[in-house]
């Protein structure tokens, strides 16, 4: 698979960012469930993608490998703007999460498959977060934040299920049938972690853990068929997507779909 399009999308959004200014102003007050909530997806975000990168290298596309390591600089813009968010409304980010351990020791040595598995757990939930961010903060330069990290992670989405989706399109139907049911419960396991973890937060910004766990699953599920509804070609030329597989254009809609509307009425229920 040629990931050149790929590259050539994160270089163009590089150059805009590099003439960018950001923003960092004072001032603000945010709930202070909304705080911890922030910090925890801050240090989550704050990372340097050693194992990821080693693991593109070893891949052995220099191609593939430049757009790892542009996306591994857009994750750590995404720590410097809520940590901008975070001096903003008072408060400073903190040196990690046990939830960012457990997903980095589930990760490591793994290969880039299991990289990319895990990180797409984390991905899928982000879509979600960063949407009720968006909508229901009820401060604009939040808001703001938000929505440019929500639509970095729209693009991050198709760029990792084209990886995924090469990487299992030879695997024997058994091998990707065990590998689809063993992603599922690790993504519900994750959403349910992070529902209870961000529960408070979560209430605040309008959004109930169920209507969060729903929306996360239903995001993850198109991806899923994506990677694992699909076979090689018999002669072996790239991939030919079985019956109702759905290529990255389709999630991509999907994902639009899923996270282009509002959070909802705001509701105190927990649940």
């Amino acid at each position: 698979m040629n990931y050149r399009q790929h590259l050539v999308t994160f270089e163009e959004h590089a150059r805009s960012q590099a003439v960018r200014t950001e923003p960092q102003p004072l001032g603000g007050h945010l709930h202070r469930a909304l705080i911890r909530s922030i910090q925890r997806f801050q240090a989550g975000e704050d990372g340097d993608g050693t194992g990821l990168i080693a693991a593109a290298t070893r891949a052995g596309d220099p191609v593939y490998l430049a757009a790892v390591r542009l996306f591994v600089a857009e994750e750590q813009s995404h720590a410097a703007r809520l940590a901008n968010v975070l001096r903003y409304a008072g408060a400073a980010p903190i040196s990690g999460h046990w939830t960012d351990t457990v997903f980095v020791l589930v990760r490591r040595g793994g290969g880039l498959r299991l990289e990319l598995l895990t990180l797409m757990l984390a991905e899928v939930v982000a879509l979600r977060y960063y949407r009720a961010l968006r909508d229901g903060s009820g401060d604009a330069y939040v808001a703001d934040v938000a929505a440019r990290i929500l639509a970095d992670e729209k693009r991050h989405v198709p760029f990792h299920l084209d990886r995924l989706r090469q990487s299992f399109a030879r695997t024997p139907l058994a091998g990707r049938v065990a590998a689809a049911g063993g992603w599922g419960v690790l993504m519900l396991g994750a959403v349910l972690v992070v529902a209870l973890d961000h529960g408070s937060a979560l209430r605040v910004l309008g959004v109930t853990r169920r209507r969060f766990i729903i929306d996360v699953l239903r995001l993850f599920r198109p991806m899923a068929a994506s990677v694992f509804r699909q076979r090689a070609t018999a002669a072996g030329q790239g991939l030919r997507p079985a019956s109702g597989a759905i290529h990255s254009s389709g999630t991509a809609a999907a994902v639009r779909d899923l996270t282009s509307g509002s959070a909802g009425t705001k509701t105190a229920t927990p649940w």
